[in-house]
């Protein structure tokens, strides 16, 4: 297809929507997390699982979303993944407790699974060769735009109709998503899928040890004999999940992708450099609104500059990195978003957007734009071009996981309460507790990158390397897919 045909209109349309459900959940649901709690009369651990329930499937299973995509048929998966996200998002915004909520949320990430992979695929296998760069950029660049006024959306979503819209407003964008992608996208698949199995066990057993180890953080001030219990059987499923990734033809995560050095540094950055962002951001719009005493929509709002940043910017630090190499961006990127963490700590009860909140974010996003487009670029740079998707989406999956771990951990480390964020004075000691812990994590990423990334800059002219706008997640690279046969449109 031509971008310029209505056919090619049409697939850029539907997976642009598609990809931005799953893109703007990752951030709208943060503003709302205080309503939600207030409404439902849940403690933290609830707002915990509310967040962390998503990112736990959708970490767990992505990398099979994507294999399911190339066996059974990109559209096909991407409009199951639509319907499914769609309906999960109806019952959380119908959601009657939390504990409904929460495995509303854990549904509506499989949902994420099965869309996310396969939004990027279909534009890789439907556009002509010539137009595929500018449609893969117009999908990032509308897709980071997305993600930028998430929380804002959220905001003024919590503000005005209520928190149940944050979900709600999924419906009707699959309800316009869905027909498009069967109406107008042609299926693709890849014929060599068809002949291996899927590695069903290792995502079980991946999303099995992950789910076990955050209940035993989250759960831990209890002290039950469950959580010890949890405790080891997570790790447990993460040793079974090893074996059987070495011992299975076809696994999910080849052990082998590990041998190159530069691979496994750069996940490593990735896994501190996440983490950090991931508690920060949880932790941030509760601040906001618990301590500072923003409403929803002035917390979504304030939290704006950090992702505008990166969205403006990103492609001329992709250009930097290029010329200069990855190791300087990859270690001053995390001390400059290390300083916005600290910069945080003067976020107290009445505190001055434009002298206390707004520099803080603004060394948070230069950052945070400093470092993610080298770091993706580095991670397809460091396999060979045909593990491109299959390294993207191993550091993805990667960056979600660290930043459950990090959801999860962090009120355990500083002493926060289950009702903590119902009291300003409780919740401004652990935030100020838990800035400098995310900090000091985004140092031993900085300290990874300076120590250990080598490898001269590669030339990444994959367009959602640089124009990106999530904050939660680097971007990802789709399997090659095969071409599809010439169309005249």
């Amino acid at each position: 297809m031509r971008i310029s045909s209505p056919t090619g209109k049409w697939i850029l349309l539907t997976t642009v929507l598609g990809s931005s459900m799953a893109m703007l959940d990752s951030t709208v649901v943060n503003v709302a997390l205080p309503t939600i709690g207030r409404d439902l009369g849940t403690g933290l651990a609830a707002l915990q699982w509310t967040v962390n329930a998503y990112m736990l499937t959708l970490a767990g299973l992505i990398l099979l979303g994507g294999s399911l995509g190339d066996r059974f048929g990109r559209r096909k998966i991407f409009v199951l993944g639509v319907v499914w996200f769609a309906s999960a998002s109806l019952l959380c915004g119908l959601a009657p407790t939390g504990g409904v909520l929460i495995a509303a949320r854990a549904l509506q990430g499989i949902g994420g699974a099965l869309l996310t992979p396969g939004s990027l695929a279909i534009i890789q296998a439907s556009f002509h060769p010539d137009d595929r760069a500018r449609a893969v950029g117009l999908w990032s660049g509308f897709g980071g735009v997305g993600a930028a006024v998430g929380p804002f959306l959220g905001g003024w979503l919590v503000d005005g109709p209520g928190w149940r819209w944050v979900f709600l407003l999924n419906v009707p964008v699959a309800l316009i998503c869905a027909p498009i992608a069967v109406r107008h996208v042609p299926e693709s698949s890849d014929g060599r899928a068809h002949g291996r199995g899927f590695d069903v066990l290792g995502a079980v057993l991946g999303a099995l040890a992950l789910a076990l180890v955050t209940y035993a953080l989250i759960e831990a001030t209890s002290g039950s004999v469950l959580v010890w219990v949890s405790a080891v059987g997570g790790v447990a499923a993460g040793v079974a999940f090893v074996y059987v990734e070495r011992r299975r033809p076809d696994p999910m995560m080849p052990p082998d992708i590990f041998s190159s050095r530069q691979f496994t540094a750069v996940n490593l950055v990735t896994l501190c450099v996440y983490a950090a962002f991931g508690g920060f951001f949880f932790l941030t719009a509760l601040q906001l609104q618990v301590v500072a005493g923003y409403s929803a929509l002035g917390a979504g709002t304030a939290l704006l500059p950090t992702t505008v940043l990166m969205l403006l910017f990103s492609a001329r630090s992709g250009e930097l990195a290029q010329r200069i190499g990855p190791r300087i961006p990859l270690t001053v990127g995390p001390l400059l978003c290390a300083t916005g963490m600290l910069l945080m700590l003067r976020v107290g009860p009445h505190a001055s957007y434009l002298g206390d909140v707004l520099p803080a974010l603004v060394v948070m996003g230069a950052g945070m734009v400093t470092l993610v487009a080298p770091l993706t670029a580095t991670v397809l740079a460091s396999v060979d071009a045909g593990r491109a998707g299959l390294a993207s989406g191993i550091n993805n999956a990667a960056a979600r996981a660290a930043g459950l771990i990090a959801v999860a951990a962090l009120p355990l480390l500083t002493g926060m309460g289950p009702e903590a964020y119902r009291s300003a004075d409780a919740f401004n000691a652990a935030f100020r507790r838990a800035m400098p812990l995310c900090a000091g994590v985004l140092v031993v990423g900085a300290v990874l990158a300076f120590t250990t990334v080598r490898r001269p800059a590669p030339d990444c002219r994959r367009p959602q390397c640089r124009t990106h706008g999530c904050v939660t997640s680097p971007p990802l690279e789709p399997s090659r897919p095969r071409p599809l046969p010439p169309q005249s449109q």
